[in-house]
């Protein structure tokens, strides 16, 4: 949840500077240049550190499943999420666009922000054959040597390598373009990859993440801080090596504080998948509505972020959590109670 919380205050902030109709969002007339400063910090690991997240999402799918039942599990997960997006979610906020800047009313489809979900089905099918080897041998030598290698901080300059070399190949034109583009996509698979591996790892990988959580965040602030100070436009493999101190610090930081169950925690992860899907919707309605008011701009951007979020969550609470022919259109499994339900009354 964390991810798409920042997902979604990153795509806010878009609609308060001067070129955000450049890229297809709505932008206010009052800008407001100063929120780009931190998110120039988490561009360049917003994205990858959701395709990190999916990754290890598959090492659990894949723990209680063979070949088949695991594409028909992502499937239902990723691809019927993916094609309702494209012709019934992305086409909401595209007309909410065009009526605003008074643009002819027409679509064709496109993945919009989905494009996410597209790139990851196709992980799956390119890496079972890698994954489910993985799974079958555990105990034998390459996954020895996978949990060996990501124990030893040492170890993660492979990873660091993977991501400088996929810079240095495709040469990303902004960095930051992930988008449907090469870059987005080997970046994707390699993120994606090693998120499988770091779960794969256990506990040791783990425990080797928190004792040095201290020095990736150290790493990562101190990159930023040169690059926003001496390299406002830093080179790509300097981007790919500040990307993944951030990521593990991340996942260092919440390893230790949200490694524990919570009733809230649960639920944010559950909503976070619809909330992902929604999002651009509701941001586009907000901005559509609010832009318009002769009110500070401080206060428009907190309105905004509030009536996106807070729309997200009404609907996910009143309609998608609780209608269970919906659950699957947006990522969810279908409430086994109801299908028991439904059975009875069908024999009866």
């Amino acid at each position: 949840m964390i991810a798409i919380g920042l997902l979604l205050i990153y795509h806010v902030v878009i609609g308060f500077q001067p070129w955000g109709t450049m890229i297809g969002f709505i932008a206010n007339e009052k800008p407001w240049s100063a929120l780009w400063i931190p998110m120039t910090m988490l561009n360049i690991w917003r994205i990858p550190l959701l395709f990190f997240v999916s990754g290890m999402g598959v090492y659990f799918a894949i723990q209680k499943r063979d070949w088949k039942q695991l594409l028909v599990e992502r499937a239902s997960r990723i691809l019927i999420p993916f094609l309702f997006g494209i012709f019934m979610i992305v086409p909401v906020h595209t007309y909410i666009w065009q009526h605003y800047y008074n643009l002819s009313m027409d679509y064709s489809p496109d993945p919009g922000h989905l494009w996410f979900l597209g790139n990851i089905f196709i992980y799956v099918i390119i890496l079972l054959p890698v994954f489910l080897y993985l799974k079958n041998n555990e105990d034998g030598k390459v996954v020895g040597w996978i949990k060996r290698l990501l124990m030893n901080p040492l170890g993660l300059i492979l990873v660091v390598a993977a991501f400088v070399i996929e810079v240095l190949i495709v040469d990303p034109r902004p960095y930051e373009l992930y988008a449907m583009t090469w870059h987005g996509f080997f970046l994707g698979l390699i993120a994606f990859f090693f998120g499988f591996c770091f779960v794969l790892s256990g506990e040791g990988f783990w425990k080797m993440l928190l004792r040095w959580r201290w020095l990736f965040l150290f790493l990562a602030f101190a990159q930023f801080s040169l690059r926003l100070v001496l390299y406002p436009m830093a080179p790509s493999y300097l981007l790919a090596v500040e990307s993944v101190w951030w990521i593990l610090s991340v996942f260092a930081f919440g390893y230790k504080y949200l490694n524990h169950p919570s009733k809230t925690l649960d639920y944010l992860s559950k909503a976070a998948y619809p909330v992902y899907i929604l999002h651009m919707t509701f941001l586009y309605l907000a901005s559509a509505i609010i832009f318009r008011l002769d009110i500070p701009v401080s206060l428009q951007f907190i309105l905004v972020l509030l009536f996106t979020g807070g729309g997200c969550f009404a609907i996910y609470e009143l309609l998608i959590r609780r209608v269970n022919f919906i659950r699957p259109l947006f990522g969810l499994k279908m409430n086994d109670g109801s299908k028991g339900a439904l059975m009875k009354r069908v024999l009866n």
